[in-house]
């Protein structure tokens, strides 16, 4: 039997638009067809955020793709629970009290068969520090372009 296909969705603009305090891991509940379309690689993190309510942490905006061959008309969109232990939940809702601080998903993936969640506590950036972090990725890479010229001249 061949292995199963599997895909990381990332939320690649998270750490551009995010400063990353911590980071924890989190189940996700999802219904039928669901799993097969994430193994696919048919869903997107960019407009999720998750949030901690009544002792329970609900992820918000992610939009998974409808699996072609289902007969479950399940809402793309609709929010879904995220699994912690109760500790983390309660550490990641005294954080989120904190002005500016959200819950950002960074990646979903598979972990042992289960559909997995990295989930962050993110603050979010100003303009001028999401610039001055352009500017140093674009020095570095500079410089590394530098460094590989003069040892390809020698």
């Amino acid at each position: 039997m061949p292995p199963r296909p599997t895909a990381t969705i990332n939320n690649r603009r998270a750490r551009h638009d995010y400063l990353i305090l911590d980071t924890v891991e989190a189940g996700i509940v999802l219904k039928g067809s669901e799993v097969k379309s994430i193994r696919e690689g048919r869903a997107t993190l960019s407009e999720a955020y998750a949030r901690a309510e009544n002792g329970e942490v609900w992820l918000y905006g992610m939009h998974i793709q409808p699996y072609p061959y289902s007969r479950d008309e399940l809402d793309p969109i609709r929010r879904r629970k995220l699994l912690l232990h109760h500790k983390q939940i309660g550490e990641l809702a005294r954080a989120t009290d904190e002005k500016g601080v959200t819950l950002v998903p960074l990646k979903c993936y598979f972990k042992d068969g289960r559909a997995k969640l990295e989930l962050a506590v993110g603050r979010g950036k100003r303009s001028y520090d999401k610039r001055h972090a352009i500017a140093e990725r674009d020095a570095k890479r500079e410089a590394q372009r530098a460094l590989k010229e003069r040892n390809r001249g020698e």
